[in-house]
């Protein structure tokens, strides 16, 4: 697999990266798009003229926040829709609803070393819950949406955590290993490049 390179570092900024794009006419996709990194990315490419939607838990909140980045972008094509990733399904019927090809999927939502040990309805550890396991089935759900766009991406946020711990696939939800909010923080993370990694030798060539 050929070595990808970059001339962006730590100190990058969204608007850097983006520089001299033009996305005009393409749809993107951000999860967690009203906070943190995800609404610096998602006026990053609105600014450069992208159709965004903000994928959110909260999508009453995230309505002002989208006409701040039109307002700041002069972009219009900014909308909201709900998804709650850590809620299998919720990503079930934000898949359902989604039509038309998609050009960029970026899975940014996330949550980080919740102190007590939390499950979700279905019973998953809420961190490796929210921050993969609802990333891989919007990911998968939308394979189609994305490969008809020709040419599409999928970014999958991780950091430096994942270098803290493996993804324990005997038991993923902490049901025998005692329960350590970095160990289930770093899983989620290292899950999520591990699906990038495989999404790339799987889908790599699709239409």
């Amino acid at each position: 697999m050929k070595r990808i390179t970059t001339k962006f570092g730590f100190s990058s900024t969204a608007a850097e990266v983006i520089e001299g794009v033009d996305l005009s006419g393409k749809r993107h996709r951000v999860t967690g798009g009203a906070s943190g990194i995800g609404l610096e990315t998602a006026k990053a490419l609105s600014a450069a003229g992208a159709s965004v939607t903000l994928a959110v838990r909260r999508p009453a909140a995230a309505r002002a926040v989208a006409e701040d980045i039109r307002v700041s972008t002069g972009n219009e094509a900014v909308e909201v829709r709900s998804l709650d990733v850590s809620d299998l399904a919720s990503v079930r019927r934000f898949c359902a609803d989604w039509t038309g090809p998609l050009q960029i999927l970026i899975n940014n939502a996330g949550i980080m070393a919740l102190q007590d040990l939390d499950r979700t309805t279905e019973g998953w550890e809420m961190q490796f819950a929210t921050n993969f396991l609802g990333h891989f089935a919007l990911t998968t759900g939308l394979h189609a949406a994305l490969a008809a766009a020709s040419g599409a991406r999928i970014v999958s946020v991780s950091s430096s955590a994942n270098m803290m711990a493996p993804v324990f696939f005997d038991d993923p939800n902490f049901n025998f290993i005692p329960y350590s909010p970095w160990l289930a923080y770093g899983q989620s993370k290292t899950a999520n490049v591990l699906m990038a990694v495989e999404a790339t030798r799987r889908w790599a060539n699709a239409a």
